[in-house]
């Protein structure tokens, strides 16, 4: 499939994206400084519905007519928030925030073979394997081989971030299949709306009553994570992925966790070990194989 070239705006807005969600690492990891993981993800969700609805109603926008599109997005919501959310958020009680955005890089590359399992157009080719294969060298590097023999809390949040961009590559699968005929907007709308109606009963049985008296410093994570990297990032997903097409969207993926590195280490004082870095290296090349426009080149030349 050829991919279009990227104009100017589409850069900045891609770049903008990938600023945006390279700090919602360090604001979650604020907010779980006094909020626990589920109170995070309700925070998120509840949120970010309350601005998304508001602007499918005023803009007039098709909503969901039948049950079995709520069912579907019910679906989406579990898939895409509820469990990803919580276990990245329970998972940096435990890890660099930098290191969770090097992990969470690998949702492409677990799409790709989700993707190619449920979809008869998106079979393994030869380079998406290459990509694929680099991309899993580039995870195991970044855990680390030993952390893959012993069972802490470090290696068990590694797994549970890692259990998350696979639930975020079913989402997508899933959204596929059935939110194609859904407005965008709407669909965004609709799924953390859902996500919220689960979360709720679940915080509130976990986690208690949500506290209200925080820290201003913990406000600011939650409205930023919140408001700007899910409800304001949903809308500038849209647009780029209107002007860019998705296979260059895949792109934001190599610049969120330099972002999310480099906010960590200024803000928290956090440090990676040489194999983080050298996982995020092989995970980014097998993102650029998977792009394929770099191969491309390559054999032209």
């Amino acid at each position: 499939m050829t991919q279009t070239s990227l104009s100017p705006r589409a850069w900045t807005e891609l770049m903008l994206l990938g600023l945006i969600w390279g700090g919602s690492f360090l604001a979650i990891r604020t907010a779980l400084d006094e909020i626990g993981p589920l109170t995070s993800v309700l925070f998120r969700t509840g949120l970010a519905a309350l601005v998304l609805w508001p602007l499918v109603i005023l803009r007039g926008i098709a909503r969901p007519a039948s049950a079995r599109a709520w069912r579907a997005l019910l679906v989406m919501g579990v898939l895409n928030n509820v469990i990803p959310f919580s276990l990245m958020a329970w998972g940096q009680l435990h890890i660099p925030t930098g290191l969770t955005s090097i992990l969470n890089a690998s949702t492409a590359i677990f799409g790709v073979l989700v993707a190619a399992a449920v979809f008869a157009d998106e079979r393994l080719s030869p380079r998406k394997a290459l990509g694929v294969g680099l991309g899993f060298a580039g995870v195991i590097a970044a855990i680390g081989p030993e952390s893959l023999l012993r069972f802490d809390p470090t290696s068990v949040a590694q797994l549970a971030v890692l259990a998350g961009t696979l639930s975020y590559a079913l989402a997508g699968a899933w959204a596929r299949r059935t939110l194609s005929d859904l407005p965008p907007l709407t669909a965004a709308a609709g799924m953390l709306g859902m996500s919220t109606l689960v979360m709720l009963p679940l915080t509130l049985l976990v986690e208690g009553v949500p506290p209200l008296a925080l820290a201003p410093a913990t406000w600011a994570g939650i409205g930023y994570y919140a408001l700007i990297a899910t409800a304001l990032a949903y809308l500038l997903y849209y647009r780029v992925l209107a002007m860019a097409g998705s296979g260059n969207l895949m792109l934001v993926t190599l610049i969120i966790p330099p972002t999310a590195i480099a906010l960590g280490a200024v803000v928290r004082g956090e440090s990676l070990a040489p194999s983080a870095y050298a996982g995020f290296a092989a995970l980014a090349a097998g993102l650029l194989v998977l792009d394929g426009r770099l191969l491309r080149r390559a054999i032209r030349v």
